[in-house]
């Protein structure tokens, strides 16, 4: 059914605090005054919260105070009252034991300081790899008209002529070492280039990834993910989304008219095309949730299935985000989609146009940054689901950045119970372990680590990097970066904390996984795993107290978005009893 825009003027939810005569209305605005405002902006217009998570320690996003100003400017512009507001900003680089613990704490936050406040429309200043998820959360908790403006990439990183791709040539780099390819000192000149200005990872990371998330949903302008932070051009879609969202708050425009199952489905087929993070797997299952849609590990294998890679993009290939975005960027990926029969087209967006009305027009101008299907780089793009006695619930793989000749591997299994005692011994020469091997970590799920760390792709053992072996057979029940590379199973669930079956893997049993089959086994009879299981204790204790408790009690599995169990769904804006 088409969208129907509110009757226009209205009663704003923001007149609660500011409407009116009483005391209660003369404190709420008398307060806000003391800040020059001047009375007639108070005459009901709508008051849009530019939700800002600036830190100085989420470095991407230490350029987002500056493009505030160009939201600001567009809010004025389109007759709005712009106000920003700090909200929790879960910095990837920075938070231990992992960002991914304080995205659903990040997310409560902006939930209640939308509903809590005298806000009509929200403006969600995201990039680093959480804000973006955790924003969008809670907006679609809240379901007030949101739109995202993300703070875009870094440039392009080169040392020695060579394309550097943040996280991407961290861990390439890094592997070089161990192999005795590069020096320390080589590495530590090599870090001069990774970040070479402001914005995010320049690679196809989850940051990247979830900007394209939030363009394919509909929750952002069209062409919005892929401009670079340092041009000219963010600083205009800044100004263009203040300007916009005035006019949704006035038409009711809100996240559950856009976050519908026909979005999500766009940005799963988008994610596939792109060679997007696997930790966008986990961000949408949580996002569905928060506005009531059943979103499944099957709907991801199922919808990504037929969907070729064609953004030939670091980690899966060799471009980087700024020739994305000089290739035309993510408006040229839909339109490939929507000719191919892939994209709900009338899927509709913030900009009051449908998914195929905004990028019909678009054109590619660098077709070895975005190839035709006939030059994909993989044809079956989409992020695959392995099921079986290893992984009940399902454990996620990227097809696009592992080795074809590993998609269908058997091999024995060396286990490392924690990431500790990874760390402990991967890098032993008497370790028993070559390249036929398959790796297994545990204990770094959700429950587990906590929260779920980006350890899932192991760095290989040092004797076996000297062979020129750059990939192995690795399961996890943890997560790996977007940037990162390899034939990695990630994700496994249950996981082993909350006793899953890879909680009771054994150095030298023998684990099957082939991709085309969607099966991951571990040939141990059935017999034998429920004798394990049955005599297995978790070896995780509950945390005393503080947010670590609330996680590890709270939170769901992989599988399910890691979401806490209490914030699922929508609990709406209404506004609370007056505080005086």
């Amino acid at each position: 059914m088409a969208f129907i825009p509110a009757p226009w003027p209205r009663r704003l939810r923001s007149q609660e605090w500011y409407g009116g005569t009483s005391r209660d209305a003369i404190y709420h605005r008398g307060w806000l005054k003391n800040q020059g405002y001047p009375h007639d902006l108070f005459d009901g217009r709508p008051v849009i919260g530019i939700m800002n998570t600036w830190s100085d320690l989420t470095p991407c996003n230490g350029h987002l105070c500056e493009l505030a100003e160009k939201v600001k400017a567009g809010v004025w512009e389109a007759g709005g009252f712009p106000v920003e507001v700090p909200v929790f900003s879960a910095s990837e680089s920075t938070f231990r034991p992992t960002a991914m613990m304080f995205r659903n704490l990040a997310a409560m936050a902006v939930e209640e300081a939308m509903r809590g406040q005298p806000i009509d429309g929200a403006v969600l200043m995201v990039g680093c790899d959480k804000t973006t998820p955790s924003l969008l959360m809670g907006a679609a908790s809240t379901d007030i008209p949101s739109i995202v403006v993300t703070g875009g990439p870094m440039l392009n990183g080169w040392f020695r002529g060579e394309r550097v791709g943040s996280g991407t040539h961290l861990w390439k780099f890094s592997e070089a070492v161990k192999a005795g390819e590069m020096t320390q000192d080589e590495f530590l000149e090599a870090e001069a280039s990774m970040s070479r200005s402001t914005g995010t990872c320049n690679t196809m990371g989850t940051a990247s990834t979830m900007a394209s998330m939030a363009e394919a949903l509909g929750m952002a302008l069209s062409g919005n993910a892929a401009i670079p932070a340092v041009d000219a051009r963010r600083r205009t879609m800044a100004q263009m989304t203040g300007r916009r969202i005035v006019q949704m708050v006035k038409d009711d425009l809100k996240p559950s008219d856009i976050m519908t199952r026909a979005a999500f489905e766009n940005a799963i087929r988008c994610n596939g095309a792109i060679g997007g993070s696997t930790n966008a797997v986990i961000h949408l299952l949580a996002m569905a949730g928060r506005v009531g849609i059943d979103l499944t590990l099957d709907d991801w294998d199922r919808l990504g299935r037929d969907v070729p890679t064609i953004v030939n993009l670091m980690p899966s290939g060799k471009y980087l985000m700024e020739e994305f975005f000089y290739a035309g960027g993510l408006p040229v990926v839909l339109k490939r989609l929507g000719e191919a029969g892939l994209l709900n087209r009338d899927a509709l967006t913030v900009s009051g146009q449908t998914a195929w009305e905004q990028v019909k027009d678009a054109r590619n101008w660098n077709e070895d940054v975005i190839l035709p299907v006939e030059r994909a780089l993989t044809a079956h793009g989409g992020i695959v689901v392995l099921r079986g006695n290893l992984a009940p619930d399902g454990a996620v793989l990227k097809p696009s950045a592992a080795s074809p000749q590993l998609m269908k591997h058997r091999g024995r299994a060396v286990v490392f119970e924690d990431i500790d005692d990874y760390k402990a011994r991967i890098n032993d020469e008497a370790l028993d372990i070559d390249e036929d091997c398959v790796m297994v970590l545990k204990n770094c799920g959700p429950r587990g680590y906590p929260g779920m760390p980006e350890v899932g792709n192991m760095g290989l053992p040092p004797k076996v990097l000297r062979k020129g072996i750059t990939d192995m057979v690795r399961i996890s029940d943890a997560r790996m970066s977007g940037t990162a590379y390899g034939t990695v199973l990630l994700h496994t669930s249950p996981e082993a904390a909350a006793g899953g079956p890879l909680a009771i893997v054994r150095t030298g049993d023998m684990i099957e996984i082939d991709v085309d089959a969607r099966r991951v086994h571990l040939d141990v009879p059935d017999d034998e795993i429920a004798a394990r299981l049955a005599a297995w204790k978790t070896p995780v204790p509950q945390p005393k107290g503080g947010y670590a408790r609330i996680f590890h009690d709270h939170v769901q599995g992989a599988d399910k978005g890691a979401d806490f169990d209490f914030l699922v769904g929508c609990r709406g804006a209404e506004v609370g009893r007056d505080s005086h």
